[in-house]
């Protein structure tokens, strides 16, 4: 067990070690990671992707020579969340692409399983581990066979939109939480970065320091504040890096991919979703809305469908791995000829995985 603890430790340090080569840190964020990190298993596996690569290979070697896509990496189920399309409807879908990478298809759909199957072992979920894989393994399926949807919450998915509009999302108290954010500085070509992608030009701002997330934490996360037309508008700016996936895998680094991947998927596009570039870095800059951000466990309602979200998790899986076209007729042998309950499987292997290294990490 000391050889295990160590080898968690270890990549740990490695990880941030070469974080902090890129110039990209957060004062005192590592070490609020670390303490998030001991809270549950889930937050663990949240924090800790560049661990997650290496395991992944070495407990799942079938799945990890399966076709490749440019994948999401990061992929589980507070990974989802709401924005607004040119038209101004409700769109629903992955919102965070920091780990983009190529990778095999499979890594997306075990690593949303597992994540599942973690919140249920704590009892956030009341389906049992057979229902959570299968539901996601039904909907990636389908998906893939019409060559995926957007989901638009207007006159269809009515379960999502009751999700996405339920009183946690409240916009009172949402603007209430983002102004009390507390005054940050920021490089000069920042504040002029966030300043462009306001709704209109020479608005005065407040530049405010925001923790959101878990793998994130050390890195900075910028929002700029500003009042326009009665109301409240908010445009976020989080640091960039390459994917960890390249990183634990020692390949070639790439600048960040996440937009290559959005623009590719079958989704409507939220227009604030930009990567720009300042202070000699990337910087991903989106809105910042009651119902333009990511939605969180706690707030879900207590009454909802939870095959049928599931199911919705994993066909926009499909609309994000559809982006790689080329690939696709590979992916859909490869799923055909895996048999019987081989995603409940993994997803229990990882589960294990993940459990063995998050109680050695506490300790």
């Amino acid at each position: 067990m000391a050889r295990e603890r160590e080898t968690v430790w270890a990549a740990t340090r490695r990880y941030e070690a070469w974080v902090k080569t890129c110039g990209v840190t957060v004062a005192a964020g590592f070490a609020e990671k670390h303490r998030r990190m001991t809270k549950t298993p889930f937050a663990f596996l949240r924090g800790s992707f560049y661990r997650w690569v290496d395991v992944w290979r070495a407990a799942c070697p079938d799945l990890a020579r399966a076709p490749q896509v440019l994948g999401v990496g990061d992929l589980h189920i507070e990974n989802f969340g709401t924005w607004r399309d040119a038209d101004g409807r409700l769109v629903w879908g992955v919102n965070d692409f920091d780990e983009t990478a190529r990778m095999p298809y499979t890594l997306d759909l075990v690593r949303l399983a597992t994540s599942a199957l973690l919140v249920q072992r704590d009892g956030g979920l009341e389906l049992h581990p057979g229902q959570i894989c299968s539901a996601i393994l039904q909907g990636y399926g389908d998906a893939l066979a019409v060559g995926g949807h957007a989901f638009v919450l207007e006159e269809r998915h009515a379960d999502l939109r009751a999700l996405a509009l339920s009183a946690d999302r409240e916009p009172v108290a949402f603007w209430n939480k983002l102004t009390a954010l507390p005054s940050a500085p920021a490089p000069p070509q920042v504040r002029s970065m966030l300043s462009r992608h306001l709704p209109a030009p020479r608005l005065a701002l407040r530049i405010a320091q925001r923790t959101a997330g878990v793998g994130s934490l050390g890195r900075p996360r910028l929002v700029a504040l500003a009042a326009w037309n009665g109301g409240l508008v908010a445009r976020e700016a989080k640091a960039l890096l390459p994917s960890a996936y390249d990183w634990a895998l020692n390949r070639p680094l790439k600048p960040p991919r996440g937009a290559h991947l959005v623009a590719a998927a079958v989704r409507c596009q939220d227009p604030t979703y930009r990567i720009d570039r300042a202070a000699g870095r990337d910087w991903v800059v989106r809105r910042l809305a009651p119902h333009c951000s990511r939605i969180e466990l706690s707030e879900l309602p207590g009454r909802r469908d939870e095959t049928a979200l599931l199911k919705a998790m994993g066909a926009e899986t499909a609309n994000l791995h559809l982006a790689s076209r080329a690939a696709i007729p590979a992916v859909r042998a490869d799923l055909a000829r895996r048999r019987g309950r081989w995603l409940q499987a993994a997803g229990e292997t990882m589960m294990a995985a993940t459990l063995e290294d998050w109680e050695d990490w506490c300790r």
